[in-house]
């Protein structure tokens, strides 16, 4: 799921090696963080969340068999 963000990530940004995945386990759920350079945060969100809302819903789907929520978090 970390290398999906990531491919993500990077094909929408202009500086994609400033592209971080973090991942943290919790015992209710797994939490991704990615974060990119300032400037390209609008690039990551979208106009309304659209990307962002797109990126969560592909990250859904792939976890389905992980059997704990995943979050994505975005800074």
């Amino acid at each position: 799921m970390e290398e999906l963000i990531r491919f993500l990530a990077e094909s929408l940004v202009e500086e994609p090696e400033r592209v971080r995945v973090y991942t943290k386990e919790t015992r209710r759920e797994t939490i991704i963080k990615l974060r990119v350079a300032q400037h390209d945060i609008g690039r990551v969100v979208g106009r309304s969340g659209r990307v962002a809302n797109a990126m969560r819903s592909l990250l859904e789907v792939a976890a389905r068999n992980h059997r704990k929520p995943v979050l994505l978090e975005i800074d």
